[in-house]
């Protein structure tokens, strides 16, 4: 599995954390996220998470930013991409199976460190149910 993550200045706290952990998973991560805690512009650091969701050259996608308000905004731009902004476990799984989210949105500043790792768990762990969902799904460009 592939996963790009990005983040303002407000994630990157999270963002070190995560990725320790997707890696320990096994997972392969590109890291769009800035590094530092000065303050940034969001969209620099989400739009390439996005676009490699976009261009299948990644599995998922994930992005943190104060809000996630920002970040999920942002993402939600691009063809193909369904952003999840999500602030606990069963949003992120519901996110995973109903709506086949490829991008989880995390809101750093109003969710745990820990938190943020169970969902980052359940975001990559859970699968789309198809079926009913399948034709929402195909309802959410708009043509």
């Amino acid at each position: 599995m592939k996963i790009a993550i990005g983040n303002d200045h407000a994630g990157t706290e999270y963002k070190l954390a995560i990725v320790g952990f997707l890696k320990s998973k096994g997972i392969e991560v590109t890291n769009y996220g800035t590094d530092g805690t000065d303050s940034v512009d969001y969209p620099d650091f989400v739009h390439p998470v996005a676009k490699d969701v976009e261009e299948g050259k990644v599995d998922l996608g994930i992005v943190v930013c104060g809000s996630g308000n920002g970040a999920s905004m942002t993402i939600n731009k691009h063809s193909g991409v369904r952003g999840a902004l999500c602030w606990n476990k069963e949003i992120t799984e519901l996110a995973r199976q109903h709506n086949d989210a490829n991008i989880l949105s995390l809101p750093a500043r109003f969710i745990a460190l820990p938190q943020a790792l169970a969902m980052v768990e359940t975001f990559i762990n859970t699968e789309f149910e198809g079926g009913r969902h399948e034709r929402r799904i195909e309802k959410i460009p708009c043509r």
